[in-house]
């Protein structure tokens, strides 16, 4: 499966007031591992970036000013998101901006070329995933690394990429973990790269000693069910499961 662990940053709440989209962020996993390809962009809005949002995110107009406008980069970034899961916190928002500044493009080349969102790729919003997990618990995406114990201290200000990989950390550590991996040495898959490379399967060393093979009390079997009922409420379905189906073949 391929997934694209997605962020925006905003001139203001509300594209019905005519808000535009400055930084878009996004990590590509293919089978819940990462590629190594991201895609990372700063766009002029075409309008003056509110005070309260700045004090967000700390993206100044000047910060923006000679950076490209939406319709420039509109067809690269459509191409690296089209047909894969996009992982999003707060869904509505960030899928609400794509959607305006596509609406925009079409009307603007008097045809509909691209999205609305929800008919090419398959949304799955972390908060409400987060939010039916840990029901009356605050579920934004500090307090979610504070759970699932993903380093956040970077995270000074909101940033499009930043706030990517910590929510792809964030989705994996909430639906049953991954592997350990490397973060450097991969190279360009055709998308932007930020300077943080993402991906690479880092291989442990292991002494040529026979392994030591624990087996799980009923107690840990009862707790994975259970952890497997959780990912598959959660998430829709297990990969588990169909490792697990693979195996009595």
């Amino acid at each position: 499966m391929r997934q694209i662990v997605m962020d925006t940053e905003t001139t203001g709440i509300d594209p019905r007031e005519g808000h535009r989209i400055i930084e878009i962020g996004g990590i590509e996993l293919v089978n819940r591992r990462f590629t190594g390809r991201t895609y990372h962009q700063y766009v002029n809005p075409e309008r003056e970036i509110e005070a309260e949002a700045i004090g967000i995110h700390g993206i100044t107009n000047e910060r923006v000013a000679d950076e490209p406008v939406f319709a420039k980069i509109a067809d690269e970034l459509w191409e690296f998101m089209r047909g894969a899961q996009l992982v999003i916190h707060n869904a509505p928002f960030d899928v609400g901006f794509f959607d305006h500044e596509f609406r925009l493009l079409n009307r603007a080349r008097g045809e509909p070329v691209i999205g609305p969102v929800a008919d090419h790729c398959d949304v799955l919003d972390t908060l409400t995933m987060a939010r039916r997990m840990h029901p009356g618990q605050r579920n934004s995406l500090d307090a979610l690394c504070k759970r699932y114990a993903v380093d956040n201290g970077q995270r000074v200000l909101h940033g499009a990429l930043l706030d990517s990989e910590i929510l792809a950390d964030v989705y994996l550590a909430m639906t049953g973990g991954q592997t350990a991996l490397s973060l450097a040495g991969q190279e360009d898959n055709g998308a932007q790269q930020s300077g943080d490379k993402r991906g690479g399967v880092q291989r442990l060393d292991r002494a040529a000693t026979p392994l030591v093979v624990a087996r799980p009390s009923e107690a840990e079997w009862e707790d994975h069910r259970r952890r497997l009922d959780q990912i598959r409420e959660s998430a829709g379905q297990c990969h588990w499961d169909a490792m697990s189906q693979k195996d009595t073949l």
